[in-house]
């Protein structure tokens, strides 16, 4: 790996650890020439289906588009860059375990929309208003109505806690 701060080409790796849900590995690495330290990010290449957008078009699968509109929805909103990767993971899992060829955009907005509904109901709503095209205060509202009437994402979490807890020991 070439060192970005010096361009050598002799950096050693100085740790490794599991990243995300286990399917990355972050290494620490270090720079023999300057002696400076980065981080790399190792995931294996997995083929996504290609995207169908609304207009028919098709268009590879782009993992930075993915994370770029899911951190506008959620600038200056409590959630960190982790569960943000976490996030983004599973919807590539899942987009992978379809089995599909191609995916409908909808579908891809739609599996955004359930982690951020996960992750924080403001950017879920900041998100849910351009994906869904709000066009004026009613249709927030409803969405927020409906927001409501479903448990937290921290309630959920605790439920599945107390599930986990009941289970017989093996």
């Amino acid at each position: 790996m070439r060192c970005p701060f010096c361009g050598a080409q002799d950096t050693k790796v100085v740790d490794s650890r599991l990243f995300g849900e286990g399917d990355q590995v972050r290494r620490r690495r270090r720079c023999a020439v300057c002696k400076e330290r980065f981080t790399t990010y190792e995931s294996a290449e997995l083929n996504l289906p290609r995207i169908v957008k609304r207009d028919g078009s098709r268009v590879p699968f782009d993992g930075r588009k993915l994370r770029s509109g899911m951190m506008r929805a959620l600038e200056k909103r409590p959630v960190s860059t982790e569960q943000v990767d976490t996030a983004i993971s599973r919807i590539q899992r899942r987009l992978m375990s379809s089995g599909e060829s191609e995916i409908p955009s909808l579908r891809v907005g739609e599996l955004v929309m359930d982690e951020l509904r996960q992750l924080d109901q403001v950017a879920y709503v900041r998100f849910a208003s351009v994906y869904r095209h709000f066009e004026d205060v009613a249709a927030f509202r409803e969405e927020i109505e409906r927001l409501e009437r479903q448990p937290t994402p921290e309630a959920s979490r605790q439920q599945l806690d107390l599930l986990k807890d009941l289970e017989p020991e093996r």
